[in-house]
C-alpha cells in the first residue's frame, strides 16, 4: 500500500484520540479490550489507512474515490500483531519489572517496525509543510513503534495511566500538573461516571 496507489475513502471513519501519545492512540483502536464487547477498530486495509490519515502527518494523496483501496490482509495482520506488542510493552514496561522484563518476540516485532522509513517532510508550491511516505501504511506505523519505545524507555511511562471507566480501560498519558487524572476523556467516561453518580445520589435522596 503506497501513497501513490491507496486514496481514502470518502467516508472515513473517526478514531478516538487524546490518549497524549502516538501510540497510546494506535492502541484505543482496540476498543473494550480484554472484554467479551471487544471492537476492532482495524479490521481491513481500507480501515488501517484510515487511521493513519487521521492520526499520522500524510494525507491522503489522491481525491476521494478515485480507486479502490487495495486490500493487504498481511499489512492489516502485521499492524494488529504491532499493537499488541506496543499494548504489552508499555504494560510492562509501567510494571515494577520494567521493560526490561518484556519478551524478546515483543521488543523485536516493535524494534522491527520502528528501523522502517518514516514520513519525509518538504515544502510545496504554496509554502506549505506536507509529509510524503513511499508506504504510508508502514512508515507511519515506524512512529508509533518509535513513540513506544521512546515512551517506554523514559520516566514519562510513570505517567501512563488506565481509564477508571471499568467498561473501558484505555490506556493514556496523565500529563496534568498533579498527575491524578482518572479518565481516558472527561467528555465520554467522565462525563458517564459524573452522570452515575448524580444519578446514585439522587436515588438515595
Amino acid at each position: 500500500m503506497t501513497a501513490a496507489t491507496a486514496p481514502v475513502v470518502a467516508a472515513a471513519p473517526r478514531f478516538r484520540t487524546g490518549a497524549g501519545r502516538l501510540c497510546l492512540d494506535f492502541l484505543r483502536t482496540l476498543r473494550y479490550r480484554g472484554t467479551l464487547d471487544a471492537i476492532e477498530e482495524l479490521p481491513d486495509s481500507a480501515a488501517l489507512l484510515a487511521w493513519v490519515v487521521q492520526c499520522g502527518p500524510c494525507g491522503p494523496c489522491d481525491p476521494p474515490d478515485s480507486q479502490p483501496v487495495s486490500d493487504d490482509p498481511a499489512q492489516v495482520r502485521d499492524a494488529h500483531s504491532l499493537r499488541e506488542a506496543v499494548y504489552e510493552l508499555v504494560t510492562i514496561g509501567h510494571s515494577v519489572g520494567g521493560v526490561a522484563s518484556s519478551s524478546f518476540l515483543v521488543r523485536e516485532l516493535v524494534n522491527r517496525a520502528a528501523k522502517n522509513p518514516t514520513p519525509v517532510p518538504r515544502v510545496d508550491a504554496s509554502g506549505a509543510l506536507l509529509w510524503t511516505a513511499s508506504d504510508v501504511v508502514s512508515a507511519t506505523l515506524s512512529l508509533v513503534a518509535r513513540d513506544a519505545i521512546d515512551l517506554v524507555t523514559s520516566s514519562a511511562v510513570n505517567r501512563v495511566r488506565e481509564c477508571a471507566d471499568e467498561s473501558c480501560s484505555a490506556l493514556f498519558s496523565d500529563n496534568s500538573r498533579p498527575g491524578n487524572r482518572r479518565w481516558c476523556s472527561m467528555e465520554t467516561c467522565g462525563n458517564r461516571a459524573k452522570k452515575s453518580s448524580l444519578r446514585s445520589r439522587s436515588a438515595g435522596h
